[in-house]
């Protein structure tokens, strides 16, 4: 049996008993219009709305690759299009699916084409989870143009879609959903006769709370939404209470403005509790953060702030964890980045401290709002131009390689700083190896202590 006889029959359901399925799906955008977020897909000429015939041009190719974070529409999208064109909507998961139904789905779409001109648009989700084979299988169907391939994938394309794929494809990128845009979403579920159809209302609180639940996920939101909606009416409550939409979440209301003195008062206590090397109290105040719905890639910059301006080179892998941390983040988002957010909060947390790195530049910089600057020595200026022997530039310079120590005794600094010393290392972690090197090279460049 064809999988989109299912579909066909689920839609057909649908349109009858529109009550009957879940609020998610009966909110589903019918025109690129009603869809939310993606301003930057839907532009006037966009290949997107070419692809549904709403713009002028050559539609382009047959085959679209939606790359982004669960829940910003990738298979409102797909089935947008189909309705858009006319055409049958299978679904299928790479996760479930192989080559045998992908197979079944394309023998079935060449029959509806040839039996009655009608075209299929195949929604295959989490396409990164095919094995190369099963990816090369889908190619016949693409550049024939049997099916219209709407692939989803929240994984980099250009790592996990092979590349005659990739190349055949109209790579689109969605970007995560606003809070506008899930605003947005469940004011038109609550007031919309195929949503709740002003049954009851969402005070200002509520709606807060359940925006912070989503984390940028409008199937999140709709489907909390449609559970608080339903207990506040078995009640007999004309509005979804705060109360009643944390019990029926299991999701308590965490006190947190990320506009307000909150979202800085628990940022600077994760900030304190990791220099203060208090492990606990780091993952307590950021899973504060996590669960209020705070940006992970906030987090991510106050984390690799923190391992220059605390940690420096007691521990020099503290800037790079922390930097891996906010590459990851921005390319996985909620849930999962809890995981790694909390790798490098553990990490940053019991790293030996230095401030060394921060009081130096500070003291630089100091030094030069004042003043203290002055011209570079001759011998380090540049000598590569014509005319620059004539002006005495790069004469006496000594190349440090040509020496056996690797280290030349000359004056580096403007004269009115040759003896300043910034940098003051500390004998903690790693950093005590940087106290032997820079007191050995002080020492060497026959620098006198200031």
């Amino acid at each position: 049996m064809e999988p989109d006889l299912f579909t066909a029959a689920a839609e057909e359901r649908q349109e009858k008993e529109p009550s009957s399925s879940p609020l998610a799906v009966r909110m589903r955008p019918r025109t690129l219009d009603e869809v939310v977020g993606q301003q930057h897909l839907l532009k006037p000429g966009s290949p997107l709305r070419r692809l549904v015939g709403e713009a002028s041009g050559p539609a382009g190719p047959s085959s679209v690759l939606l790359w982004g974070p669960p829940g910003t529409g990738k298979t409102t999208l797909a089935y947008v299009v189909s309705k858009a064109t006319d055409a049958r909507f299978v679904e299928l998961s790479a996760i479930t699916a192989g080559v045998k139904e992908v197979r079944a789905v394309i023998d079935g779409a060449r029959r509806a084409s040839g039996g009655y001109g009608k075209e299929t648009v195949l929604f295959l989700d989490e396409i990164h989870r095919f094995s190369k084979a099963q990816q090369d299988s889908l190619l016949p169907a693409v550049e024939n143009r049997w099916v219209t391939l709407i692939a989803a994938t929240t994984e980099n394309p250009y790592f996990s879609v092979i590349s005659p794929l990739l190349s055949r494809s109209l790579l689109l990128t969605l970007e995560p959903l606003t809070d506008d845009d899930i605003r947005g979403l469940i004011r038109r579920a609550l007031s919309d006769e195929r949503g709740l159809g002003d049954a009851v209302a969402l005070p200002e609180e509520t709606e807060n709370h359940l925006l912070r639940i989503a984390g940028g996920d409008a199937r999140r939101a709709l489907t909390a939404l449609e559970a608080a909606a339903g207990a506040a009416l078995d009640k007999g409550e004309p509005e979804i209470g705060l109360t009643t939409l944390e019990e029926t979440v299991d999701r308590a209301a965490v006190k947190y403005d990320r506009d307000g003195d909150q979202h800085y008062d628990v940022a600077s206590a994760l900030i304190k509790s990791i220099r203060g090397s208090d492990v606990d109290a780091a993952l307590h105040y950021l899973a504060r953060m996590i669960e209020a719905g705070e940006d992970p890639r906030f987090i991510a910059r106050r984390l690799m702030i923190s391992a220059s301006e605390d940690i420096g080179l007691a521990d020099p892998t503290a800037l790079q964890t922390a930097v891996a941390a906010a590459q990851a983040v921005a390319m996985i988002g909620f849930p999962e980045a809890a995981l790694t957010l909390s790798h490098a909060t553990i990490a940053l947390a019991l790293a030996p401290k230095s401030n060394a790195a921060t009081t130096a530049i500070g003291a630089a910089l100091e030094d030069v709002r004042k003043g203290l600057a002055g011209p570079v020595p001759a011998h380090l200026r540049d000598s590569h131009y014509k005319g620059a022997t004539k002006l005495g530039h790069g004469q006496g310079y000594v190349y440090p390689h040509d020496l056996a120590e690797g280290i030349a005794a000359q004056q580096y600094a403007p004269d009115a700083l040759k003896d300043r010393e910034y940098y003051e290392p500390t004998r903690h972690g790693a950093e005590a190896r940087y106290a032997d090197a820079v007191e050995w090279t002080r020492k060497n460049l026959g620098r006198k202590r200031s």
